[in-house]
Parts: structure tokens; C-alpha cells; sequence
């Protein structure tokens, strides 16, 4: 057996090396002359898969180690009896753990604020249980949520009037509720005065057009955006209004990227009938040491601090001699291995409160002397 795998996903070859012959490419090279012999196609969401790259192959078994599909064209897949596995909810951690880094880095007093979350699916849910742990005052808009799925539902109106909005929605353009420039002019001229727009779903739920416009217009919003309109080739203009840009890197933890792999060789070993395979996620829990006062926010900028991606992305780009999205694919590929907040014990605690708010964030801690 065949398999043909983005060279970004973590760990393929080992992984998968036991059911087939592995090979490997950027994902932007996967192409149909590449496909005549693969009979396993695994890709990220850089790789459109439709009929145009499939057609003439012998390709049995596609997987997305991701947790979007708007890349993946189902239904010509379903047409073709070509089965499909992906990873949603597989960085959900590592997203959440960007905005409250993001919070931590650039929006002051944010534990006070309200903060409305657009898509309370994998990620948004997990970011609503973050904050309400801290204590932090939300509401939600998803429209496929009822009251007895989510006790601080409100509708869309209702929804960007707050202090904060997270924007965590699957990119769709058909049906009763499409997501495509769901944040559109308008919705960006009504927003709060000073708000703060955090995107790190799909792009263009945002019109990256009317929001470079806006920002433009002397506007006192603050944008966040890790994911762009037409990546990789992105709006440099929009990149010099932002509060913090990122290279769409918001899920890429080491967890979360290893947890994509195993959810699709997960899928392909039910596929084929397969023993489940047993995974050992265990590693070593690293120190981290924190100068005192120690605080929620310095321990998480201890770990992650989103504005040296901003520095290192504007740096790179500003000064890209190739293709602006050669460069912005670069960036991706060549990103730092960032761990989780549960790949660190924090020592010393000594406010009970901090402890207990680490603790929701993932950080395993040992307090000493609590008070």
C-alpha cells in the first residue's frame, strides 16, 4: 500500500509506516501526477481535495489531519466510495490556549471584560469552559445550539456587543446559516468602541476587505487574526493594522498536531479492520520557573507568548524576497515546537486562587504554603 502525506503532519511516518509505504511532500505539491500510483492520501488544510487532484487515481482513503473539511470537497468523496477521516477537536486545546495568551499579552484587565464567542462547537465550547472557570463573564452565539446545550446563549446582535469577541466557526457558504463574511461591514462598524476581534477559526468568516477599511477609518477596534483571507497570500496592509497577526498557527501545539495523526490513523484502522492502535502520550513534565509575584498571566506567557510570533511573522514578511506566500508557508512549516500548559508544573504557589486558576488552564501545580 501507497500512502502520500503532507510533510507537516507530525509523526506520519511513524505512525503509519507499519500499514504502507510512506512518502512525503509539501502539501502545496500534491498534485495529480502525484497520485497515480497512492492509494492513502493524507493532507492538511493547504491541500485542496476535489475532483481535480483525484480523478484518474487509485486513492481508496483520504484523511485531513484537521480539524476544518471546507478543503475537502465530501461529496465527490462519497461519489466515489472514497472514505474520509479527520481530527475535529484535535488543537482545541492549543487554540484555546492562543487566545488566553493572546488575552494575557495584549488586552489588559481582560478577566473584567465580557467576552462573546461566535461557534461554540470543539473549540469555542472548550474556550467557554476555560473562561467560565476563570470566572470571566460570556455569552454565545451558535445557531445550532439550543438553551438546554448552552445556558448563555444569545442571538448575533446580542453577541458583538461585548468587550471581547472570539470567532471560532467552521467556514461554510450554504445554508441556513453561512459563515462567509459572516463578519461583514456592517458587523465590524457595529462592534463596541474599543473592542477587541480575535479570529482563530477560518478566515474569511471575517471580509478581511471591509475590516482592513475599517481599521483604516481612524477606528478604535483591535483585530487579532491568526487566520487570513486568501492564505498564504495574505494582505500586508491588513497585517500593519492589526494588534497581533499570526501565521495560522493557533492549533499547532506538538499535542494537538500528534493528536490529528492518531484520530486519522484512528479512522483508517477502522476502515480496514484493523486493531485499534494504542497511543503513549505521556512525557516528561517540564519546570517552570517563574519569578515571583508568579500570576495567571505571567505563567502562561512564561510558556507562550503570541507576540513573538507577531515580531518574528511581520520581520519575515516585511522582508520576504519570493512570493509573499511561499513566505507565509514557510513560517508555518518551520514553526517552533510550542507544548501545552500540561506539559508544565509550576512550583512554589503560594495564593491558593492562582493554584486553582493554573490548574483550569491545564498547568499541573504544586503549591507550597498556600494562603
Amino acid at each position: 500500500m501507497k500512502i502520500l502525506a503532507d510533510d507537516n503532519i507530525t509523526d506520519v511516518v511513524r505512525l503509519f509506516g507499519p500499514y504502507g509505504e510512506v512518502s512525503l511532500c509539501s502539501g502545496r505539491e500534491i498534485d495529480a501526477a502525484r497520485l497515480a500510483d497512492v492509494d492513502v492520501l493524507l493532507v492538511r488544510s493547504i491541500t485542496r481535495v476535489d475532483e481535480q487532484l483525484l480523478a484518474g487515481s487509485r486513492v481508496t482513503f483520504v484523511g485531513s489531519a484537521t480539524i476544518g473539511t471546507d478543503h475537502i470537497d465530501g461529496e465527490y468523496l462519497r461519489s466515489r466510495d472514497i472514505e474520509f477521516a479527520y481530527a475535529p477537536g484535535c488543537n482545541a486545546n492549543a487554540v484555546v490556549q492562543y487566545v488566553i495568551a493572546v488575552l494575557c499579552s495584549s488586552v489588559p484587565e481582560w478577566r473584567n471584560k465580557t467576552v462573546s464567542i461566535i461557534g461554540c462547537g470543539n473549540v469555542g465550547g472548550q474556550l467557554l469552559r476555560c473562561l467560565q472557570a476563570l470566572q470571566v463573564k460570556c455569552k454565545v452565539y451558535d445557531p445550532f445550539l439550543d438553551a438546554s446545550q448552552c445556558s448563555v446563549l444569545v442571538d448575533f446582535p446580542e453577541a458583538i456587543d461585548a468587550d471581547i469577541v472570539c470567532v471560532h466557526t467552521p467556514l461554510t457558504r450554504e445554508g441556513k446559516y453561512p459563515t462567509y463574511h459572516m463578519i461583514n461591514k456592517t458587523v465590524l462598524e457595529n462592534l463596541n468602541s474599543g473592542a477587541v476581534l480575535i479570529n482563530a477559526g477560518r478566515g474569511a468568516v471575517i471580509d478581511n476587505k471591509a475590516l482592513l477599511n475599517v481599521l483604516s477609518n481612524n477606528s478604535s477596534l483591535q483585530v487579532v487574526l491568526d487566520v487570513w483571507e486568501n492564505e498564504p497570500d495574505i494582505n500586508l496592509a491588513l497585517l500593519d493594522k492589526v494588534l497581533l497577526g499570526t501565521p495560522h498557527i493557533a492549533g499547532h501545539s506538538f499535542e494537538g498536531k500528534l493528536r490529528g495523526t492518531e484520530m486519522l490513523l484512528e479512522g483508517f484502522c477502522r476502515w480496514k479492520n484493523k486493531a485499534q492502535p494504542v497511543f503513549n502520550r505521556h512525557g516528561d513534565t517540564l519546570a517552570l520557573r517563574l519569578n515571583e509575584p508568579v500570576s495567571l498571566e505571567s505563567a502562561v506567557l512564561d510558556v507562550y507568548n503570541p507576540v513573538r510570533d507577531y515580531e518574528e511573522m511581520t520581520r519575515a514578511l516585511s522582508a520576504c524576497d519570493s512570493e509573499l506566500g511561499e513566505c507565509f508557508d514557510a513560517l508555518r512549516r518551520n514553526y517552533s515546537q510550542r507544548w501545552e500548559f500540561s506539559h508544565f508544573g509550576v512550583n512554589g504557589i503560594t495564593d491558593k486562587k492562582t493554584g486553582n486558576d493554573l490548574e483550569s488552564l491545564g498547568f499541573k501545580v504544586n503549591p507550597t504554603n498556600e494562603k
